[in-house]
């Protein structure tokens, strides 16, 4: 079976976005922001509401296109913690979920770079964490979500395939060793049960033991 380009699309277009995820999506085009394919958020609302998951966060906030999917997927009490370092980003986001029907309680956005953000959050507090922020600081996110996440919580990343760089030879520039060095030490770690997901640009998912 053929699980190339054609499987791709379909994946892509199987659950299909709304008005406001379109919005969103067009806000990211917009402004340069690199937002996840529609699978990859789709198994993200998957995730959040497999886990039941009433805290999450997120690192990178973007213009929110992940964060619909997160939010749709929670529990109708759960709070998302954005991280994004850029303000402008963020007051795009809080128009999309604000449009989406999304009480302001629901979010929490927080400007900043991750690494100086995430210490600041509580330990062992979180059911999932999304990791969507600049490539070459991903050991440091696994770090820090290992210690936020609650045992049988899960961390993602995005853009692991990293546009078919992760598996081309010749290339070794910073963000793509970098994004071999994580999933190395995903897949070689005891504290975590891994998959490498096939959508959008590559979802990595671990579940905390």
């Amino acid at each position: 079976m053929d699980f190339g380009p054609a499987a791709a699309t379909l994946a892509d277009t199987f659950v299909g976005e709304d008005a406001v995820l379109t919005y969103a999506r067009a806000q990211a085009a917009r402004t340069g922001v690199r937002a996840i394919g529609p699978s990859g958020g789709a198994c993200l609302r998957l995730l959040a509401a497999a886990l039941g998951a009433k805290a999450v966060a997120e690192i990178g906030t973007g213009t929110g296109v992940s964060g619909l999917y997160l939010l749709r997927g929670m529990r109708p009490d759960g709070i998302l913690t954005t991280v994004d370092p850029e303000p402008i980003r963020q007051e795009f986001a809080r128009e999309a979920y604000l449009a989406a029907g999304f009480a302001t309680g629901r979010t929490r956005f927080i400007p900043g770079r991750a690494l100086e953000v995430l210490p600041r959050l509580a330990d062992g507090q979180y059911d999932l964490v999304f990791c969507d922020g600049d490539v070459t600081e991903s050991r440091a996110y696994l770090a820090e979500s290992l210690r936020l996440l609650r045992p049988g919580g899960a961390v993602c990343f995005e853009g692991v395939f990293q546009q078919g760089r992760l598996t081309d030879p010749v290339l070794d520039d910073p963000a793509t060793a970098a994004m071999r060095e994580l999933v190395q030490a995903v897949r070689e770690s005891k504290l975590l049960l891994p998959a490498l997901l096939p959508v959008s640009d590559g979802l990595l998912c671990a579940v905390k033991r």
